[in-house]
């Protein structure tokens, strides 16, 4: 099976997407192109080549966090000047139930970092905070080397 990873757009059958969590399918059936219009998010899609069906996708945006959220290791080796550091916020991430437990969530995630480091070469980001929807959701991020940050319900890759 062949996939493809692009942005969101209206030939793209969003009606069939299942992740399991009602509030990740309806924001991709309802509110993802309103927040790709409105420059809230931008909506990534992977999907099945030979149906263009959408297998996963997760959401990329502009964030800040305080400087005092940074683990003290790192913010050890940041200038003090700043009182917000800029970061990509992954905040929406979800496979489809019919894709689940097959690898596509690493080769979604994978896909985000390379977006997100070749971004942070034009525009600053000093790392990427995940927001995620539960346990289940914390315990994958962390396999692939996310700290909880403190003070934070959020994920911090750098």
């Amino acid at each position: 099976m062949k996939y493809i990873s692009k942005i969101i757009d209206s030939n793209d059958n969003k009606s069939s997407f299942n992740c399991g969590q009602i509030q990740l399918d309806n924001y991709l059936k309802f509110q993802s192109s309103q927040d790709f219009k409105r420059k809230l998010s931008v909506c990534f899609v992977l999907n099945n080549e030979e149906n263009n069906q959408i297998v996963g996708y997760y959401t990329l945006s502009n964030y800040s966090i305080p400087l005092d959220f940074i683990p003290i290791e790192l913010k050890n080796k940041l200038p003090n000047s700043y009182n917000q550091i800029p970061v990509t916020l992954l905040g929406r991430f979800a496979i489809d139930k019919s894709h689940q437990n097959k690898g596509i969530g690493k080769l979604l995630l994978i896909d985000a970092l390379k977006r997100c480091y070749f971004t942070a070469m034009t525009i600053a980001s000093f790392a990427i905070i995940v927001d995620p929807i539960d346990e289940n959701a914390i315990e994958f991020y962390k396999k692939f080397g996310f700290i909880l940050l403190p003070m934070q319900e959020k994920c911090f890759y750098l």
